[in-house]
């Protein structure tokens, strides 16, 4: 009886077939790097997987501590002080997400280098020679813990801001009342309440540093993607890039239980729902000035500088650089991520509602699964895309030649299809969240008058929630359009042959040391996503309006 109402409920057939296709590439991964060791992945363990395994942790947790130091002083400014620039910093420090890791890597290399401006003005001045001064090398493993730190501390700056918004007033005027300074209730009070929202921020900015390419391989820094690339395509042993992103994966999802499991231990509560307008803390003397000086300091590095310098190359490049080819470009790179961004975002309606409509074991469980692929790494979703495209695609080759006398070529693997498919996987759970929780916000009793007066599920998903949902939807759209824009790792790996973005002709440009040549197409991908990011600052902003500040 149970499989026969399985049978005829198309929803939870749908929501679930629907995510284990999502979850495919992930599961194709696992299955095979559990085949039988060969003699690459032997090769691998005596000589460089030692260096892709302490580059990874030392990568990782660096980029982890220096978001924190960034990202959690200028959120408890911002959230709780009064300075000059307060209003202006609460959103424009969010601009670096704009930016991807690498292109702030090429800009800096440009910028740092023997040859850039900041080591010839010293030699200039000084009257130096090459070995007459000791430079930081920037193409180091420490110069990627801080270009990674500088583009990825939004993350924390995000939710620890948030988490400082929503706190309880009335915890914080007791502290207050007991004698507390401001960092005496920072340190004792509303750093321990904010720590599921921190760890959650770090552990996905670690994750976005594993999952990193462009910025590691510049810098000639060995970690778990740049040896996928090397096995992928160096040494052409599909097997072995499956079994190192396995175990890639394996760091992954010890992030996502480690935070998981602090959330579940956490102690700490919110107490107190009155609607109070205190009014912010005014820093007095110079400590306004340094909490200015503190929040301008990563947004100069991180967004104002590199962005300068972007616009000043294109602008001596763009006669010979911005031609054909440019538009050709961009056409690509906007097409793709407007189409991957709608396909999405059907996905996670599709997901979202079903999920709403038969809010069972099951397809929550399906659900889940669907949104695995964020927290795995373009380079191993992409192995994951091409293994199975490619059995299907040796499979019903070999069918027609066999039956038909003729081949039929690449049909999946090595076409937009596949791109598409490696986007949805990974980027999924970006509209799934914005589109549930705006779900979340619709009344059920909409539902059942909707379907008391004759609607079907689907025309209440169409006429009932769409409208209402049109602001989640349009976040969804936006967020997923500029991920897909800025991805570099799956679009190398799966892009049709002569088919390029601007992120990958930016990536190819800074390889050959053209750095000036790459900053047009760069500068476009940055100007795609500010519009994104101030849209989210400002329903951050929103989320309290209750909340002015709390001294």
């Amino acid at each position: 009886m149970w499989i026969l109402w399985l049978r005829l409920d198309r929803w939870v057939l749908l929501v679930v077939g629907v995510s284990l296709l999502l979850a495919l590439p992930v599961l194709t991964v696992f299955l095979t790097a559990l085949q039988p060791v060969g003699p690459v992945w032997r090769h691998l363990a005596d000589t460089v997987l030692a260096d892709y395994v302490r580059n990874s942790l030392v990568l990782m947790l660096g980029v982890g501590v220096g978001t924190l130091l960034i990202g959690v002083p200028a959120a408890w400014l911002t959230s709780i002080h009064d300075f000059p620039g307060r209003r202006l910093f609460e959103w424009a420090l969010l601009l670096p997400m704009a930016i991807p890791a690498y292109i702030i890597a090429y800009t800096y290399t440009g910028l740092l280098d023997f040859a850039g401006p900041v080591q010839t003005a010293l030699r200039e001045s000084f009257g130096w020679n090459r070995q007459d001064y000791w430079f930081p090398e920037i193409r180091s493993l420490p110069g990627a813990v801080i270009m990674l730190a500088l583009v990825l501390y939004p993350y924390v700056y995000l939710l620890a801001r948030a988490a400082f918004l929503e706190q309880s007033v009335a915890v914080l005027e007791v502290s207050r009342s007991l004698g507390a300074g401001p960092w005496r209730r920072f340190y004792a009070v509303s750093l321990p309440m904010a720590r599921p929202a921190l760890i959650a921020g770090v552990s996905l900015v670690q994750m976005e540093a594993l999952a990193d390419y462009g910025t590691v391989q510049y810098f000639g820094v060995s970690t778990f993607t740049t040896g996928l690339f090397r096995v992928w395509y160096g040494m052409n042993d599909s097997t072995a890039a499956a079994q190192l992103a396995g175990l890639l994966m394996l760091f992954v999802f010890a992030l996502l239980a480690f935070e998981r499991l602090s959330r579940r231990l956490a102690r700490f509560h919110h107490t107190g729902n009155r609607p109070v307008r205190l009014a912010r803390l005014a820093l007095r003397g110079g400590g306004r000035w340094w909490a200015t000086v503190a929040c301008l300091l990563p947004l100069l590095f991180g967004f104002l500088l590199p962005a300068g310098q972007l616009a000043v190359w294109a602008f001596r490049t763009a006669p010979h650089m911005v031609d054909g080819r440019f538009w050709s470009l961009l056409t690509h790179s906007l097409s793709l991520a407007l189409g991957a961004a709608l396909l999405i975002l059907t996905l996670a309606l599709l997901l979202g509602y079903g999920h709403r409509l038969r809010p069972q074991t099951l397809v929550r469980g399906a659900v889940r699964t669907a949104g695995l692929g964020y927290a795995v790494p373009g380079a191993v979703v992409a192995i994951g895309v091409m293994l199975p495209l490619a059995a299907i695609d040796r499979s019903v080759d070999g069918w027609a030649r066999q039956w038909l006398g003729w081949s039929t070529g690449l049909l999946l693997s090595g076409t937009v299809t596949a791109l598409l498919f490696a986007y949805c996987t990974r980027f999924l759970p970006v509209a799934l969240h914005s589109v549930e929780a705006g779900l979340s916000r619709i009344r059920p009793s909409m539902d059942d008058a909707a379907r008391a007066l004759g609607s079907t599920p689907r025309e209440v998903l169409w006429r009932v929630h769409i409208p209402m949902l049109r602001g989640s939807l349009l976040a969804a759209v936006l967020l997923v359009f500029v991920d897909v824009l800025k991805e570099l790792p799956a679009t190398l790996i799966l892009r049709p042959f002569n088919f390029n973005t601007l992120a990958v002709r930016t990536y190819e440009l800074a390889s050959d040391e053209r750095l000036a040549d790459s900053a047009g197409f760069a500068l476009a991908v940055v100007l795609a996503g500010i519009g994104p990011v101030i849209l989210l600052s400002r329903a951050i902003g929103r989320a309290r309006p209750d909340h002015d500040a709390v001294p």
